[in-house]
Formats: structure tokens, sequence, C-alpha cells
């Protein structure tokens, strides 16, 4: 009885709430009562499962606390989100369906809808919408662009020319003063880059040194007429020694039986290269670092500069009888032979037939170079023997506009195959040399494999 009236007073104490509480209860009774008729049995069941849970927060907000527990007021607040969840999951009552909804299709969100191969009828009133074509570029259109990414960034193609040449002048200058007996003619660069045909990286470069020689005491033999049976290389022989005994010119002192050694001369310039340059005082001059390469049998020089890092070729070079021979002996016990290059014929007879009939073949030559460099599987196409490919279909193909590019390129890649097949591709200016000579069997089948698949997807290549 005591508690009862304790119970009464703490409801007194907040001012009526009790009355409120038991006015509300009656309210909530006439609504449940009603709500079946008004909102149906679902709706019914929603308004009652709320009404319970709206009871129990009053029920418990006016409820006397157990003083003694001092959870209690913790765990009243857990169970009434507990039954305001009641609320949140209790499902929605289905919306009364329409009669104008039941001609709208019924689309599954979990299974796209295949359109019906032998078409459709869309539904009225709906939007024709036309699927924009997807447009498949041509191989034609897949070499120009192509092309747009081969040029050599702007500073490599300023920078390098500038910086080799400053190694050129300094290179000359301790040559005259080092061995000024020896008969040097000018230093000059040569290359893919000053010539228009450089792609990707102007990473090399070939400084010449020409040998300066007396006609009348040297002469040129084949090399078909020596032991290596090979036209592409030369000796250069020393004649009339009854009257002009050694010592009579500069180059005696290379001499290896009677022929001018290539290889003598490589070793003496490499020598000075490595051990009697001061290239670290050269190259604090001219702002970069620069190495010789002591381990390479060419005469090369490694240049690191904070834009560029380039690799500069040295190749002593002798003019005799219109013929361009470089000092590059073949591997083995031969060492007089000298090697003769068409690099320089190569360019400037593929700019002619460009400038008589606006031809694409130095365009064509680009992009192959740059397939080649690409490809390291086929690097030992670049340069030469894709050129001598593209001179000899020019004897052939008279069309090679701009717009015919896709099918001379086309014809290219066939042409290769072809002699790759046959293992012979014979130079256009000297056909007793085939460029394939110094090229291993292995090497020929790859490169034959990788261009026999580009013939039926030359967009592999690119």
């Amino acid at each position: 009885m005591a508690a009862f009236w304790q119970q009464r007073g703490r409801r007194q104490e907040n001012g009526g709430l009790g009355s409120v509480i038991d006015g509300l209860g009656s309210v909530f009774d006439v609504l449940l009562a009603n709500a079946r008729l008004v909102l149906g049995v679902s709706g019914a069941a929603v308004l009652a499962i709320a009404t319970l849970a709206v009871k129990r927060l009053i029920d418990r907000a006016t409820s006397p606390r157990d003083e003694g527990d001092p959870k209690a007021e913790q765990k009243s607040l857990e169970e009434s989100w507990q039954d305001l969840t009641l609320i949140k999951t209790t499902p929605k009552p289905p919306k009364k369906q329409r009669r104008e909804d039941l001609s709208e299709p019924l689309l599954s969100p979990a299974r796209p809808v295949v359109p019906d191969p032998r078409g459709c009828s869309a539904p009225l009133g709906a939007p024709q919408v036309k699927p924009s074509p997807l447009r498949c570029l041509t191989l034609q259109e897949k070499l120009l662009s192509h092309s747009s990414q081969l040029a050599v960034p702007e500073i490599q193609a300023s920078l390098v020319p500038q910086l080799a040449r400053s190694i050129c002048t300094q290179l000359q200058n301790f040559l005259r003063s080092k061995c000024p007996e020896l008969p040097f003619g000018r230093f000059f660069l040569s290359g893919a880059l000053l010539d228009g045909l450089e792609v990707l990286a102007a990473d090399h470069i070939h400084l010449m040194l020409p040998v300066v020689l007396d006609a009348g005491l040297w002469s040129l033999i084949s090399g078909e007429d020596t032991v290596v049976r090979n036209p592409q290389y030369w000796m250069i022989k020393r004649i009339d020694l009854g009257y002009f005994p050694r010592g009579c010119s500069p180059w005696d002192r290379f001499i290896v039986g009677r022929y001018l050694s290539s290889s003598v001369l490589n070793e003496t310039l490499h020598k000075l290269l490595v051990a009697s340059i001061n290239w670290p005082a050269i190259g604090g001059l001219l702002g970069c670092a620069i190495h010789p390469v002591v381990a390479s049998r060419e005469l090369k020089l490694e240049v690191k500069h904070d834009q560029v890092e380039l690799s500069i070729s040295l190749f002593p070079v002798v003019e005799m009888e219109d013929k361009v021979l470089l000092a590059v002996p073949p591997e083995g016990l031969v060492e007089n032979l000298w090697l003769e290059s068409f690099y320089r014929a190569e360019v400037s007879r593929v700019k002619e037939l460009d400038a008589g009939d606006s031809g694409a073949r130095q365009l064509c030559l680009r992009i192959l170079n740059g397939v080649c460099r690409s490809q390291p599987s086929l690097h030992k196409l670049a340069g030469s023997p894709v050129t001598h490919v593209i001179l000899h279909l020019s004897d052939t193909a008279s069309d090679w506009a701009e717009e015919s590019l896709a099918d001379r390129f086309q014809q290219v890649l066939e042409e290769l195959v072809a002699s790759l097949e046959k293992g012979v591709l014979l130079s256009y200016f000297n056909p007793k040399v085939n460029l394939f000579s110094g090229l291993l069997e292995e090497e020929i089948d790859e490169m034959g494999f990788v261009l026999y698949r580009a013939i039926s997807e030359p967009e592999l290549l690119l």
C-alpha cells in the first residue's frame, strides 16, 4: 500500500502526467478498434506495432527507476531503440496497383533485356534512341596516328646535335695536338637524327673520323677476292713499296701484311680515348659527364647530361673510288677488312625519290624503324635492311602518295618475310651484297615468325 501511494505521489509530482497518459491510452484504443475498418488488415497491423512501441516508451519514461541498478537507464534506452527498430523494419503495405500500370512491361533489374534479333516494337510513346555506331580505324588511320607518336622530343632533337658537335670539336683538337702526323680530315656527325629519320628518342649518333689517304699509295681490293668471300668488305692495300717505301705515308704504321689494318687503327684510337684524353675536364666544360666504353670493341662514348643520355660511336672512315669504308672489321682472325657503308647513298636516294613524286617513303621508313626499335626481335632490321626493301619496291610500285601508305606498308612486310624465308636481301646499290649474311639462322627464324603474323594483322606491330 505504501509503495502504491509512493508511486502515485511521483506521478502527481510530474504535473499530472498520469492523467495525460490515461487519455492517450484511450485514444490509442479507439484508433486500434477502428483501424481495421479504415486501413485494412496490413495497415492495422502496422499501426498496432507502432502503438505498442510508443506505449512501451511512455511506460519506461514514467515507471520508477531502480536506484540500486546503475545500468537501468542504459538498459531502458537500449530497449527503446529495439522497439523503434520494430517500426523501421516493418514492411510497407504493397501499393495498390492502378489499371494503367497493368499495360507497362515488368523489367527485372537482375537480368538485362536481350533484344530480339528478329526485331521488336518499342512501347508506344517511348523515345527512339539511335545507338552511336562504333568507328573502326583503318590501317591507314592507325599508321598516321602512330607516326605522330614517333617524333623525337624537341629538347633532345636540339640538344643532342649541339652537344655531339662540341665533343667532336674537342676530340679533333686533341688528336691534332697529340698526333699531328696523322692527317685526319674534318670530323663530322652522321646518323638518322640529322637526316630527319630518327624515331622515339635521340639516344645515339655517329662521329666520323675521316682518314685521308694518298690515292697513289693505296688501292682497293674487293672482299670477293679475299678469304672471307664477302663483297661488302674491302681491303686497302699499300702499293708501289719499291718506289715509295714504308714511311712515305703517315698511315704506314698501321699496316699489317701490306694492308691498312682497321683493327690496329681502332686499337690505337681506343687507347687514346681511354688513357690520354681528360674526359672529366671536357665534360665539366660542356656541362655533362663523358665516359669512354672500355670493354667494347667499338670506339664508343657514353654521355650523360641533365636532360639526355647519349651514345656516340666513333668510326674511322676512308672514302676512295666512290666508296665509303668504315673501320668495322668482322669478328674473327681477319683484321684488315673495311666495311662498305651505303647509308649516305640510301638517305640521298630516298629523299630524291620522295621529292620527285611527293611520296611517303620517308614516313613509311620512320614507322618501320620505330616498329623495329620497339620490338626487340626486330632490332637488326632497322636502318639499312628496311631502307633497301623500300628502294627495291620503288622500282615496281609507282604510287607512294600518303593515301597509299597502308598498301605500301603491307607490301614492305610481305617483301621482308619473303626475303627472310630465303635468307637473302640483296643490296640496292650492289646486288652481290647480301644484307642478311651477318644474321644467325635463329635470328632469321624469329624475325620471320613475328613479321609473318603481322601480315594478316599489321596492328600487332603498332
